[in-house]
């Protein structure tokens, strides 16, 4: 078997067996990729790599300072690569085993305060209608953003919601999730309403929940889109995507005393680790009120 079905396989593998998203797929494509371009017509074939073909491609990496974070997303793939063809493939052991890659940026996320939130949610129903936009746009624009920040849900996940995955007599919706892996959230009293208005005014009861002025299921571009727009109209003095309204939501949960596994649970992470940096936003947020505020701090 050649490398490109080697690599054909493991696609075939994560697709199929896994249920990996289409962005993963891409990534572990990418990766892969990366790797046999930097060996060019000296890449020795899948089977017969060894750990100085591996440190020597960190190194170059290193040397042409690509982020942490991509040095580390690439070298997973490799690693989940190497982990199927001992697995699947005969080979005796990982090349990876022992590469050590550096270790990840601490970066904490941006978020919204109390009063930058109340002033983007608030902002659709203040603006001036454009005349060929129905009369339900903006309280569709409202319940989108109400929704993100009630439920902290991703970008995919609200785009891709059906009108039949809100539950309103118990007030929470049915999302799926990476690696079509399903959870419900809560869904809290403001945006309930909102969406309910919405619904009611554009007459919608069935289908994809958020839809154009066309009746079409609305992408996950036009959201964004949508979202910048409002941005532009506001007082706050940074970029917001729909990621940082997740962020906001899961800081401003533990803000308020929520536990570190619900949070998990909402934001549907797999792993407590990926939860746990928003607990160091918190202790930032803490230490900042503390500073401004104790007459002793400084």
């Amino acid at each position: 078997m050649n490398d490109d079905q080697l690599i054909d396989n493991f696609i075939k593998f994560h697709q199929v067996e896994k249920n990996s998203s289409p962005r993963t797929l891409r990534n572990y494509s990418q990766a892969l990729s990366a790797f046999q371009l930097f060996h060019d017509k000296k890449f020795p074939g899948w089977l017969n790599c060894i750990p100085d073909d591996f440190r020597a491609y960190l190194f170059q990496c290193m040397k042409d300072e690509v982020s942490r974070a991509t040095i580390r997303l690439r070298f997973s793939a490799l690693r989940s690569f190497y982990k199927y063809l001992v697995h699947r493939h005969g080979l005796n052991k990982s090349p990876l085993n022992d590469i050590q890659l550096p270790k990840a940026e601490r970066k904490l996320p941006v978020v919204l305060n109390q009063k930058q939130i109340v002033e983007l949610l608030e902002i659709p129903l203040n603006l001036e209608l454009n005349k060929r936009a129905p009369n339900w746009m903006p309280l569709r624009d409202t319940a989108i953003l109400e929704l993100f920040y009630s439920t902290g849900m991703r970008l995919s996940e609200l785009a891709s919601l059906d009108v039949a995955d809100i539950d309103t007599p118990n007030d929470c919706v049915k999302v799926l999730g990476k690696g079509n892996k399903e959870r419900i959230i809560p869904i809290g009293s403001f945006a309930m309403k909102a969406v309910q208005k919405y619904r009611t005014q554009a007459d919608h009861h069935h289908g994809p929940l958020f839809i154009s002025k066309l009746r079409k299921r609305l992408s996950t571009r036009s959201i964004g889109k949508l979202l910048k727009k409002y941005l532009a109209a506001t007082t706050i003095p940074f970029n917001v995507t729909p990621h940082k309204l997740r962020h906001s939501f899961a800081t401003h949960l533990l803000d308020n005393g929520a536990d570190l596994r619900s949070v998990q649970s909402l934001l549907g992470h797999a792993s407590l680790s990926t939860t746990q940096i928003y607990t160091h936003v918190t202790k930032e947020r803490l230490k900042d009120a503390y500073d401004q505020s104790h007459p002793r701090a400084k």
